[in-house]
């Protein structure tokens, strides 16, 4: 690892979003394969990263329970469909040189492993990437609540939210052009402040366990690689 990068292991926090076309829909090869790149360029750092890929490219909870559905059969169904993502990301990120994993919170043997705390460390200490899918495998719990916790686990050093926005802001930069951006965030300032970095449940465990959260977005160029060489970019949470 270079000395100058500030963290050794990082726990990207991807939505689903990140590996569909222009439409936000589905999977585009082109996208996966443009998202391995930037993630390629940070692992030829000798970084350790874990992925967690949520999946609202394929499906949204609230879109099952808005029309009736059952709150645990629609989250079910997203666990899964994150599991889509994951594999996607997977064979972008082979057919670019990177070894990668994918282990799931709900088993599927078939093709994935399961998650094992053990083995997704060791799996990072011999430098491959790991994906994990399947959210945290309980319903009521989003998929940042699930990079949250993986990023606790894994003992990563940050958890970098990636997005399409170059920080966090006090309301939305696109409809408010006086909208202030916020370098630094408490835990406390984010939660009380509503800013939708991260469902309460994900803030409060980081800041819980004093996980500090980088919000950037992924598409700025390096944004990746300068943020876990400590450059300032995007926004800091942390205590």
């Amino acid at each position: 690892m270079s000395k100058t990068n500030k963290y050794k292991r990082v726990l990207l926090k991807l939505g689903g979003e990140a590996l569909a076309s222009s439409n936000g829909i589905g999977i585009d090869p082109k996208q996966a394969d443009q998202v391995a790149a930037v993630i390629g360029s940070v692992t030829r750092q000798g970084i350790q990263i874990a992925i967690v890929v949520g999946a609202g490219n394929l499906w949204r909870g609230s879109t099952g329970t808005d029309s009736g559905m059952e709150r645990t059969i629609a989250d079910h169904m997203g666990m899964l469909a994150t599991v889509m993502n994951a594999i996607a990301l997977q064979d972008a990120l082979e057919r670019n040189g990177i070894a990668t994993r994918v282990q799931t919170a709900i088993e599927m043997k078939a093709v994935a492993e399961p998650y094992i705390w053990r083995r997704a460390v060791r799996h990072l200490e011999k430098d491959r990437v790991v994906i994990l899918g399947g959210g945290t495998g309980n319903p009521y719990f989003t998929s940042d609540t699930a990079g949250a916790l993986r990023a606790v686990e894994i003992d990563a050093d940050v958890l970098i939210k990636a997005t399409k926005v170059d920080g966090v802001y006090s309301s939305d930069p696109q409809e408010n052009p006086d909208a202030k951006k916020f370098d630094r965030l408490s835990y406390m300032e984010a939660i009380n402040l509503r800013l939708k970095i991260m469902d309460s449940t994900a803030l409060s465990l980081c800041m819980d366990n004093n996980m500090p959260i980088a919000v950037i977005n992924l598409w700025e160029e390096k944004s990746l690689l300068k943020v876990v060489k400590g450059d300032t970019v995007g926004t800091l949470v942390s205590n």
